[in-house]
């Protein structure tokens, strides 16, 4: 039993970096963008280099500029 004390203490901070991760995504579905699925993909797959996580983040950001109905 004591040997999983220091297992269950790391669970919480996976949790946390999981979250931390997939903040640029959670923005995204939180704000209703347009963009969401591209957004997601992005930071699922290049999220993990810094640049493509900070690209995502100011994607998830950005106000959307209204669309123009011809």
């Amino acid at each position: 039993m004591t040997h999983l004390l220091p297992a269950m203490f790391f669970i919480p901070f996976i949790g946390f970096g999981f979250v931390v991760y997939f903040l640029p995504s959670i923005i995204a579905f939180a704000r209703s963008k347009r963009d969401t699925t591209a957004i997601l993909l992005l930071n699922f797959f290049l999220g993990w280099t810094m640049i493509g996580w900070v690209v995502a983040l100011v994607w998830a950001v950005k106000t959307d500029v209204p669309m123009v109905v011809r």
